[in-house]
């Protein structure tokens, strides 16, 4: 961290602004919505400035900037044409201990303005530490669609009762919890929607309600995509910074075991072929206990919990049970695997149709119905297809399916470390006998893997951040 990231409180406070052009006009707006008492010296300004000083909202002094001009002042701002007037100003703010911001010249700088979220009394400020402003404003304008202007409202109930709270609940445990479940509840709710007296009323509620450490509590179980962090939903993201126990199996990719609560609990569950960490019944009675216990419990799963998941197992002990839960649906293997090698699934020319399958073995042999996947003009996806490779090529060959029908084969899809093995039915098993896949790998069969060679686009050694799936230890 280059800047140590602060705020400072300039309320009613003298800051001077040396400049009258559009970047000083700037600077002082913001802190005219600080509360600042800004004296502004300039010997010209432009026409919104000028408005400025003709209702008094800014005090002018009409002239070149004089050394005198920083007494009594909190703050400055250098904001003038001329950079070397704007580093003298710096080098005397410097003197003086003042904190100075010189725009356009962050070597000047003891502090920068970054963009800014306003959602008062909630304020976020974006820093890239003076090296892309542009970026700053753009990163700014996706965080614009996801703090609702209700946000200040909100913070503001907050505020009026912080007090009541704490001694409502002696343990910090218990105030994170009342705070999450009202900021998330019908309580936000009703803010954002502008009935702040029936949000007053929620609240007291609220607070009346039995003491939180009695409650049940609840599971979330969250679909965590295929490996690259970046295909998680918001939705996601929101409960997996909720969570008070992370629950995750080998599949997760470490950068989104990462993204969870630093403080919750971390269970490894994680299955192997022949070396369970945690039988399936094992896993979902867990579950049930940590929430009985009063936990917010998020069961991580690689992919989508649905597909080929065993997520319908898990819920139906928590229905059983009477236990709440949500589902949040994740990319799967399927889908963003195709997607980042560049196989469609299906296409107009090559495949109407698509099939999921698991080429798991089981007692040595793939229970599927064959004749069905031999049929023309699909795709057929075969999930933990690596280890019974061998099989799915003889049985859809003995079939009737060609041996020139395409096969790609997709090593840990969407991270860096992903791999495409393309070849034919009758080419791909050397292909892989000659340089052996990591798991987990998923494997394509159909003629839209032709389009690999014009649809390919992604490079998994540009972008080494993408988190691997290869098996994570508790």
């Amino acid at each position: 961290m280059e800047h140590l990231p602060i705020f400072f409180d300039v309320k009613a406070q003298p800051c001077l602004v040396v400049g009258g052009g559009p970047v000083a006009w700037r600077k002082l707006e913001h802190l005219r919505r600080a509360g600042a008492r800004v004296v502004l010296v300039a010997p010209r300004c432009i026409p919104e400035v000028q408005a400025l000083i003709d209702v008094g909202a800014i005090a002018h002094r009409a002239r070149a900037f004089v050394p005198a001009d920083l007494d009594g002042m909190r703050l400055v701002v250098a904001a003038t044409d001329d950079r070397d007037v704007n580093r003298g100003i710096a080098a005397l703010a410097k003197a003086r201990a003042l904190p100075v911001n010189v725009a356009d010249q962050p070597e000047d700088c003891t502090f920068t303005m970054p963009a800014i979220i306003d959602r008062s009394p909630v304020v976020v400020a974006v820093s890239t530490g003076s090296a892309s402003p542009v970026l700053a404003r753009m990163i700014r304008a996706r965080l614009e669609s996801l703090v609702p202007a209700g946000y200040g409202r909100l913070a503001t109930l907050c505020a009026r009762y912080r007090d009541r709270v704490k001694t409502r609940f002696a343990a910090q445990r218990d105030r994170r919890r009342f705070w999450d479940r009202v900021l998330q509840g019908g309580v936000a709710e009703r803010v954002f929607a502008g009935r702040l007296d029936e949000a007053d009323a929620a609240m007291e509620r609220e607070l009346a309600a039995p003491d939180p450490s009695a409650c049940m509590g609840e599971v979330y179980l969250v679909g965590a995509g295929p490996g690259d962090p970046d295909l998680l939903t918001f939705r996601a993201l929101r409960l997996m910074q909720q969570a008070d126990v992370v629950v995750y199996d080998r599949l997760v990719a470490k950068p989104i075991i990462d993204m969870t609560r630093r403080d919750a609990r971390r269970i490894y569950v994680g299955k192997e072929r022949n070396a369970h960490t945690m039988r399936q019944e094992e896993i979902n009675a867990l579950l049930a206990r940590l929430a009985r216990e009063g936990h917010r419990v998020l069961r991580l799963k690689g992919g989508d919990p649905f597909i080929f998941g065993r997520g319908g197992e898990e819920i139906d002990t928590l229905a059983a049970e009477g236990i709440p839960f949500q589902i949040v649906p994740g990319i799967t293997a399927a889908n963003g695997c195709a997607c980042y090698a560049g196989i469609p699934l299906t296409h107009r020319d090559h495949a109407q149709s698509v099939t999921f399958v698991t080429g798991h073995l089981q007692d040595g042999s793939i229970d599927l119905d064959w004749p069905s996947l031999a049929r023309p003009r699909q795709t057929v996806v075969f999930y933990m297809g690596l280890m019974g490779l061998a099989v799915i090529v003889e049985r859809l060959r003995a079939h009737g399916v060609a041996a020139h029908m395409p096969v790609a084969l997709i090593q840990q899809g969407t991270t860096h470390m992903q791999k495409v093995y393309v070849g034919t039915l009758a080419t791909i098993l050397d292909k892989v006998a000659a340089d052996p896949p990591q798991p987990p790998t998923l494997v394509i069969v159909g003629e839209v893997v032709r389009m690999r060679d014009k649809l390919a686009w992604f490079d998994p050694e540009a972008d080494p951040e993408r988190g691997a799936t290869t098996p994570i230890l508790p």
